[in-house]
């Protein structure tokens, strides 16, 4: 049989594994929100995007320690940024009769700024990381995002929680909707599919790369549209899936909340990568990325302070515009190989 096919049928049957999987996750994630108290931003930005992120973590493992390739990991990190937000303005189709950004809470806007301190962090190191101070093989960078990462988890947490309280206080009767399974139960559920997700989305970055070796395409930019689009399937799966369910601030949380654990990622990378600061010796065009990601953050959270109450057509203009930011990109990144 011919090799390509063989690479595409297991491309699409891991696709199709993520998909069915996807759906399960987000049901059990938001029963898991109901049933805990926690909020679903909270729950989307910190456990969900942990989840879904896994694959982002483990391929990056795999690029740096067995194929020593650090720029396919890296770009599979800033690509997976932008990507996620391309997918977050996709979600805007699947909200009827208003932007997205209309529906969702302010405290969306502390994950996106959140994100996007960690992502101009690693800017500064790509283009002035040789003035820092190294320590061993790696430099000031992972230890600072990683220690950032930490306190961002904490506010976001500390704000989620103060948010619900006033929900709760502003209710006179709380609505509660009937749910006929216990956490534990909706927990365990969910790790299974969890498991199910990281297994299926661990094997795509391997077709992926399999099939950038048979058209060419140079590292930096498979590691950001192939390895970084096929790993980051898992969020636009559950996204979709929760915002269908309704549970939108789940969808976005998931989405903002994987750009922050994605910057975790890329200082871990940094911490395995024996031959010096990973960013140093990595195609500096990876820095057109994480621009392009901050702008795409920008105007997200530009669109949830002044959102529109309605839109004229599918999409909102706010969707539109990141959606061309990211095209921008990939046909910026293609001519600059």
């Amino acid at each position: 049989m011919n090799p390509i096919i063989l690479t595409l049928g297991g491309f699409i049957s891991c696709a199709l594994l993520i998909v069915l999987s996807g759906v399960r996750l987000s049901k059990y994630g938001d029963i898991i929100a109901d049933l805990s108290g926690l909020g679903k931003a909270w729950i989307g930005l910190i456990l969900m995007a942990a989840v879904t992120s896994l694959p982002e973590l483990f391929s990056g493992f795999s690029s740096v320690l067995i194929l020593k390739k650090p720029d396919i990991a890296v770009g599979a990190v800033f690509g997976s940024c932008a990507f996620n937000l391309a997918i977050l303005a996709l979600l805007d189709y699947f909200v009827p009769g208003k932007p997205i950004s209309s529906v969702v809470t302010k405290s969306q806007i502390l994950a996106g700024f959140l994100g996007m301190i960690l992502i101009i962090l690693s800017v500064i190191e790509i283009h002035f990381g040789k003035l820092f101070p190294e320590k061993g093989w790696f430099g000031l960078f992972p230890g600072l995002i990683i220690f950032i990462y930490l306190i961002s988890i904490q506010i976001i947490f500390e704000n989620d929680r103060q948010a619900q309280k006033a929900i709760e206080n502003l209710a006179s009767q709380p609505h509660k909707k009937e749910i006929k399974i216990s956490l534990k139960k909706a927990i365990i559920k969910f790790l299974f599919y969890s498991v199910l997700i990281v297994t299926a989305a661990l094997a795509l970055p391997y077709f992926a790369e399999k099939l950038a070796q048979e058209t060419g395409i140079k590292e930096s930019f498979v590691g950001t549209l192939l390895v970084a689009a096929s790993t980051s399937l898992p969020e636009m799966v559950v996204s979709i899936a929760a915002v269908r369910m309704g549970s939108i601030d789940l969808a976005v949380g998931n989405l903002l909340g994987s750009n922050i654990f994605n910057m975790f990622i890329l200082a871990i990378d940094d911490l395995i990568y024996t031959d010096g600061p990973i960013l140093l010796a990595t195609n500096p065009n990876h820095a057109l990325s994480a621009l392009v990601t901050l702008l795409m953050t920008s105007v997200i959270s530009i669109s949830i302070l002044f959102s529109s109450p309605k839109k004229r057509f599918a999409l909102g203009i706010d969707a539109v515009i990141m959606i061309l930011l990211y095209v921008a990109l990939l046909f910026a990144l293609y001519y600059l190989e």
